[in-house]
């Protein structure tokens, strides 16, 4: 069965610290290898020129991967993150993003996921980070 944005959303406010909460991470969409998540804009995310910050869009990335392992595994279990490769594109002023992490393989004790970081105003390719988690429950 495949998870529901919810059940998905409950996910992250049970399990990831303030300051990620702080994001306003939303669940847009849930498959039974993907997730999508909206980063919304905020002026206390962007940095001098107006660009949202790499920071918040590599927590976005790294979330983004939690719940995408979480669906296809039916739950949460505990994982954490052993790389994170992440290369940006395009800055993003004024709008919101849309995080979709994608499974590549999901092993017992391994996950592997490619993100794609889009401004949801045009749709334009702003990021792309490579994730690999270790699953720890």
């Amino acid at each position: 069965m495949t998870m529901t944005t919810a059940e998905a959303d409950k996910i992250l406010s049970a399990n990831f610290a303030p300051w990620v909460l702080d994001l306003g991470l939303t669940v847009e969409a849930v498959g039974e290898d993907r997730a999508v998540l909206r980063l919304p804009w905020s002026d206390r995310l962007a940095r001098e020129g107006g660009g949202l910050s790499g920071q918040a869009l590599m927590a976005a990335a790294d979330t983004a991967t939690v719940i995408a392992v979480s669906a296809a595994r039916g739950g949460f279990v505990p994982m954490t993150t052993i790389q994170q490769s992440t290369s940006f594109q395009r800055a993003v002023t004024g709008a919101d993003v849309l995080i979709e992490a994608v499974l590549t393989k999901l092993g017992r004790r391994t996950a592997f996921a490619d993100v794609s970081l889009r401004d949801a105003g045009s749709g334009a390719l702003a990021a792309r980070a490579s994730t690999v988690y270790a699953i720890l429950g």
